[in-house]
């Protein structure tokens, strides 16, 4: 049915200057059908005869056997058979089998990031010991001058400072001293043997500077004066001293140290020789990279390189790709009240002509056979040591 209104027809009865009525259309709808007066009204059930009359779920006990078996829920440590602290517990990704952290050799500080396996299961060789050539090839070892013409330049430059220092009488001041590589040639070849073959295990390539690759940071964010609350500026002779020694890296004579591989510890470094306190030891070289790209990275030896007032351009250096023995020097315990005394090295930051580098200085005499500490939580608390001999 349509009802319709006409303004027309009513504006003679209503009053005048009322306001018209307008034209109103009633669209037909589809009625609903309206229940049967014979059927009572249906009754809603509570829920407690639905439950009462519902037959119970049972889940049976093999499933639920299956599904801890799927979440490795009765795997065990294969070296000391427990199923203890099972947040230190590592799965193979190829055997399945569990590692305690603790209980590997090397030991695991840091639960790695992405896929892990065992050593059974790891594809990586022994490295073999490289020949001369080799290893020549391997640091880009410059070609030697005469080692009596070399001695005789060092003699004279000796004098020639010593004779124009001033006579006037200051405060010593403790100032960086060069290494003293050793005298024979064959045992600094096999020195630096033993770094290439522990480098060449990783797969990382021997750089002894920052490197910047594209992607990550760029040379001009590594700047000290970005540095919170100001970066002490390396002198002027220990500059000369920096140079001197990298310039002797160049020629192949390096510090007296071997990388030796510990069953515990991994790759650490040990003193083929006598080293004088504050001695140079090394420079801490890798890619440079903003610490936000390497938050979830599985690194054991990120370095902090600048601490910045924002947190976004805070640089990190990464030896996982590039680096040198600085990267095998082991850290201390700091849980421990040991791990000091083991402590013969220390990692200071300076501002280098602009930059921000990170160089390694014996703080005491090390014998020959001591090996190398220092630690690991010079500027930041954040390393997890507790696991550390």
């Amino acid at each position: 049915m349509v009802a319709t209104w006409n303004a027309s027809s009513s504006s003679s009865s209503s009053p005048a200057g009322s306001p018209s009525r307008r034209f109103i259309s009633y669209r037909r709808r589809t009625k609903a059908s309206r229940p049967s007066s014979e059927s009572p009204p249906r009754k809603m059930r509570s829920i407690a005869d639905v439950m009462a009359k519902s037959t119970p779920v049972v889940v049976e006990q093999e499933e639920e056997e299956q599904e801890d078996d799927d979440g490795y829920g009765d795997v065990t440590c294969e070296k000391c058979d427990s199923g203890e602290r099972d947040d230190e517990l590592l799965l193979c990704d190829k055997c399945d089998k569990g590692f305690h952290m603790k209980c590997l050799r090397p030991i695991v500080v840091r639960v790695p990031v992405g896929p892990w396996v065992c050593v059974d299961c790891s594809d990586q060789r022994p490295v073999r010991m490289l020949s001369q050539k080799k290893i020549m090839h391997f640091f880009r070892i410059e070609k030697q001058i005469d080692q009596t013409e070399k001695t005789q330049l060092s003699q004279e430059t000796r004098k020639h400072r010593r004779r124009s220092c001033s006579l006037t009488v200051k405060k010593r001041r403790r100032k960086l001293l060069p290494m003293v590589p050793s005298e024979d040639p064959e045992q600094r070849l096999a020195q630096m043997g033993t770094l290439a073959s522990a480098l060449t295990a990783l797969g990382i390539k021997y750089s002894d500077d920052l490197t910047y690759v594209p992607g990550m940071a760029p040379r001009s964010a590594n700047r000290s004066k970005f540095e919170k609350g100001g970066m002490q500026v390396l002198s002027k002779e220990d500059l000369e001293t920096l140079e001197l020694c990298r310039a002797m890296y160049r020629r192949g004579e390096c510090p007296p140290l071997v990388v030796v591989f510990d069953p515990l510890e991994g790759y650490t470094v040990e003193a083929d020789g006598p080293i004088k306190d504050l001695t140079f030891i090394a420079e801490y070289t890798g890619d440079v990279d903003y610490l936000k790209n390497r938050e979830n990275d599985d690194c054991d030896s990120i370095m902090t390189l600048l601490l910045s007032e924002d947190p976004s351009k805070t640089l990190v250096i990464c030896p996982d790709k590039y680096g040198n023995i600085s990267r095998f020097i082991s850290g201390i315990n700091n849980h421990n009240r040991f791990g000091k005394k083991k402590q013969n090295c220390k990692c200071v930051r300076y501002s280098v002509k602009g930059e921000c580098r990170v160089l390694l200085v014996a703080t005491r005499d090390i014998a020959k056979g001591e090996r190398l500490y220092y630690d690991y939580n010079g500027y930041e608390h954040e390393y997890p040591t507790h696991l550390f001999l």
